[in-house]
């Protein structure tokens, strides 16, 4: 034709390309109306699992808020571990060794008062996961207690002087408070718990109700998100409930594709049920890969060895130099909950932190049918106490065996080497002679470590001082 010129062959489509989701057919680059489906299944499917991977920290916060209406923890009662929290209930990466306490705040009936005590660790986040307030020895009150006033989005009303104020862009909200055990006893903590710590409606002030409390020690009840079709039920219900400005668009534009959408049932046909059952077996599937072989390097914190951070890039949010953290961020959620800038701070003798590996000296899976050895060398650098606890990798829950608590603390009798180093053992059966550094595994079962510092010193942080690997021994 007179106006034709050259093309580039990259801008045009063949009329047959092969791909991974099968041949793909055109018409002069118009799609034939199987390859327009076969395209319109796969962008269900891609969103639904990406849904998964970015839905991960709501769903899990439903399920914990569901949890925590099992046991009654909710509308203002107070859940603490009278006896520690044990492996019988369902909990996130939970430790053997603080006394828990928490509840669900509700802020769309008014602005809730928590009377924090002194001594202890608490943090809010909103119902997307998200950092609201630190409360006790990182917050403002600096660990001599105080009053906070949380308000929820859109309240209007009178803010009165005399609190420590955060606004939530969420009406849900969780609370858990971490106290401390004394040479090893929880009473001290619990009783200082009981006596200072409150939670009611601004509106209620000057007639505070009863504290009401509830014990969640050894309690089986379940806090994790579904792995099935139904994480996206849970992901709804997040959604429903809270306003819309509360995510951002583009996120919220992610779940609507698949059908999720603020004042509509979410209501898929046969056919984006199936695409949205399998995408979260997918989003399942990636979402372990990321956590337990993984493929970022930048998790590991020395040049040999597998001990992993929790915190990719130091920071509570995923972000570094401005960029999210994508893979971090599922990664960390779908194993553990709650996310405090004080968490990802480096101070020696203050705080806590924390190392997490998923496999043997060799790289290879744990696996609780076979013996393991970790080495700890002398001067632990913990100014308060460490610990070193087990994980089922299914639930990502305190494994669950004959032990109450499956860890090894400073607290608790462990015994040291001669020299000063520390074995801990991992296994079936206890090595002759070794059972107060044991703890038991589960044949046919894999399992993760956890190891916590509290009150880090300056050898932590600099390296000087390193836990060895975990050790097949015979």
């Amino acid at each position: 034709m007179r106006m034709t010129t050259e093309i580039p062959t990259s801008i045009t489509t063949p009329d047959r390309v092969e791909t991974r989701i099968g041949t793909l057919e055109f018409f002069d680059g118009f799609p034939t109306a199987e390859t327009a489906q076969r395209t319109f299944d796969n962008l269900d499917f891609l969103r639904g699992v990406e849904a998964f991977l970015n839905g991960c920290p709501a769903a899990s916060l439903v399920a914990m808020r569901q949890g925590m209406r099992e046991i009654g923890a909710v509308n203002g009662t107070i859940g603490i571990t009278e006896t520690l929290m044990d492996s019988r209930s369902l909990f996130l990466t939970a430790n053997t060794e603080s006394i828990y306490t928490g509840t669900w705040l509700d802020l769309k009936d008014g602005p809730i008062v928590v009377e924090s005590p002194p001594n202890t660790l608490g943090i809010v986040n909103d119902f997307w996961f998200r950092y609201v307030a630190d409360l006790g020895n990182a917050g403002p009150d600096k660990g001599q207690g105080g009053k906070y006033l949380f308000v929820g989005p859109g309240y209007q009303g009178d803010i009165p002087e005399g609190y420590f104020v955060y606004r939530s862009p969420t009406y849900g909200n969780f609370l858990i408070w971490r106290g401390f055990l004394v040479q090893g006893d929880p009473q001290p903590g619990i009783e200082n718990f009981r006596k200072h710590a409150r939670i009611y409606p601004l509106a209620r002030t000057d007639n505070p109700p009863i504290q009401k409390w509830v014990n969640m020690s050894g309690k089986a009840f379940n806090s994790i998100h579904a792995n099935d079709f139904s994480f996206y039920e849970e992901l709804n219900e997040v959604v429903q409930e809270e306003p819309a400005d509360s995510l951002d668009p583009e996120m919220l534009g992610l779940f609507a594709a698949i059908g999720i959408k603020k004042g509509q049932p979410f209501a898929p046909d046969a056919r984006m049920k199936e695409i949205l059952t399998e995408a979260a077996a997918v989003g399942n599937a990636t979402a372990r890969s990321l956590v337990f072989p993984g493929r970022d390097k930048s998790v590991y914190q020395y040049d040999s060895g597998y001990w992993k951070t929790a915190f990719v890039g130091g920071s509570h949010e995923f972000l570094a130099n401005g960029v999210r953290l994508l893979d971090a961020r599922t990664s960390f959620f779908y194993y553990a909950t709650m996310v405090t800038p004080a968490m990802a701070m480096s101070i020696p003798g203050a705080g806590s932190q924390y190392s997490l590996v998923t496999v043997d000296a060799a790289g290879k899976p744990l696996d609780g049918s076979k013996n393991y050895r970790l080495r700890y060398p002398p001067n632990v650098p913990a100014k308060d106490f460490w610990s070193v606890v087990i994980y089922d990798n299914q639930t990502r829950s305190l494994l669950q065996t004959d032990q109450q608590y499956p860890s090894i603390s400073s607290q608790r009798g462990v015994q040291a080497n001669p020299d000063g180093s520390y074995d801990i053992y991992f296994g079936p059966a206890a090595p002759k002679g070794k059972e107060s550094n044991w703890i038991q595994t589960v044949p046919g079962k894999g399992f993760s470590v956890i190891l916590r510092f509290y009150g880090p010193l300056q050898p932590w942080f600099d390296q000087t001082w390193r836990p060895g690997d975990i050790e097949p021994v015979e």
